[in-house]
């Protein structure tokens, strides 16, 4: 795949497992910022993506060559935001190549996967604190 400018690009396959309902939505942000994982506040060239909680397979196309970390939400009661209690998760999470976590998400290069010129696919398993 070419885009306008010539250079390549590739898709990218995120396949989200292990949710425990299928209620509200799944909200993904990618980014090849490090500074801006997992939030991708401040990341105009983060790609996000938010689809109903029982589409588990997300693909983005038109994909930049570089590396990449992918944070998922299971946005349960579809607020737009992930709800904590005293700074713990009270709906779901997980992160692409699925890193050890500890206090607080994994850094970028935990998460962080190549893209190159041929489809990537990217398994999230969703974490559950509560």
């Amino acid at each position: 795949m070419l885009p306008a400018n010539g250079a390549p690009t590739t898709n990218l396959d995120l396949s989200v497992t292990g949710l425990r309902s299928a209620k509200g939505m799944i909200r993904v942000c990618l980014t090849a910022d490090p500074a801006n994982f997992p939030g991708c506040v401040d990341d105009k060239r983060a790609i996000t993506r938010s689809v109903p909680a029982t589409q588990r397979d997300i693909r983005i196309v038109g994909l930049a060559p570089g590396n990449y970390a992918a944070a998922v939400i299971h946005d349960e009661n579809s607020n737009a935001r992930l709800d904590t209690f005293a700074g713990i998760p009270r709906e779901g999470f997980g992160f692409s190549r699925n890193p050890r976590i500890g206090f607080g998400p994994p850094r970028f290069s935990a998460a962080a996967f190549a893209v190159g010129g041929v489809a990537e696919t990217q398994q999230v398993t969703m974490r559950y604190m509560f």
